[in-house]
């Protein structure tokens, strides 16, 4: 039971982890590429990951979709 919940607790906290590029991913940003290497390279830093979500959620360009 507990190889269960190690793996649970695993995949939730690389799902909370790749946040910013799930979000960009979902909101089809124009930057997601760029975003998804920020939070890759940089998330571990609680900076770096912060900013890739602030990015991930700003407006998103109309004429590119």
């Amino acid at each position: 039971m507990q190889i269960i919940g190690g793996i649970l607790l695993l995949v939730l906290v690389i799902g909370i982890y790749f946040l910013p590029g799930i979000v960009a991913h979902s909101r089809v940003h124009h930057q997601e590429n760029a975003i998804v290497l920020l939070n890759l390279f940089l998330g571990w830093t609680l900076l770096g990951w912060i900013v890739a979500l602030v990015w991930a959620a700003t407006a998103v360009r109309k004429d590119l979709q």
